[in-house]
């Protein structure tokens, strides 16, 4: 009885703490409005005259406006068909809305690097691990500086990814320059001003060399 209850009082904070944030959201300022730079991909992977890494920004952002219920579970095929999701959902979906099919992109990288990933190849979940994501940018997307002391090494469609958390980063910055990230969790999916909330161990910019 006493787990159940100290499980109540937990979900009952996080529900708390997710009516904060969706309801009283941070102030959000554009790159314009704080004199930064704000990059263009010079891709656009599926001709729909949006860069590349602003069309990965915008499918991340239209994804989490479903609100997806977070859970993490397994799928024959690899994609979820039942409405759930997870962070690595935010990133593959942001994929698939800028013309690129993230899926099998993962896959033919560890059927190429076998030795690369921790564990046995699996299609039916690698491209949506954490770790196997970390690895697949490591090696095909630019690698960037984890530092936040410049928020101009930020840009909308980059890629954050956390100890067992990814994330994509928005084109809403907050005061000091950083940006939003665009993500999801137990506390739900979000656009808000948390880059800076876990520690970041890896900072990655699509722009493959075919």
């Amino acid at each position: 009885m006493r787990n159940i209850k100290k499980t109540a009082v937990v979900m009952l904070i996080a529900t708390a703490a997710l009516l904060i944030i969706k309801l009283i959201p941070s102030k959000s300022y554009t790159a314009s409005e704080l004199g930064l730079t704000e990059l263009c991909s010079p891709l656009d992977a599926d001709g729909d005259k949006i860069d590349d890494w602003h069309d990965i920004m915008l499918g991340a952002r239209a994804y989490i406006e479903t609100n997806p219920p977070y859970k993490s579970r397994y799928y024959e095929g690899g994609y979820p068909d039942d409405g759930y999701g997870v962070c690595t959902d935010v990133v593959w979906q942001g994929f698939a809305a800028a013309g690129y099919d993230l899926k099998s992109l993962v896959d033919g990288h560890i059927a190429e690097n076998p030795e690369l990933y921790p564990d046995e190849a699996d299609p039916n979940i690698d491209f949506r691990r954490v770790k196997n994501l970390y690895i697949f940018f490591e090696h095909n997307a630019q690698s960037l500086t984890i530092s936040t002391d410049d928020p101009e090494s930020w840009q909308p469609g980059d890629i954050a990814v956390y100890e067992n958390h990814i994330a994509v980063c928005s084109d809403k910055r907050n005061r000091d320059g950083l940006p939003f990230i665009i993500h999801h969790g137990p506390l739900g999916a979000r656009e808000a001003d948390e880059l800076e909330s876990k520690h970041i161990i890896g900072h990655y910019r699509w722009l493959p060399d075919d």
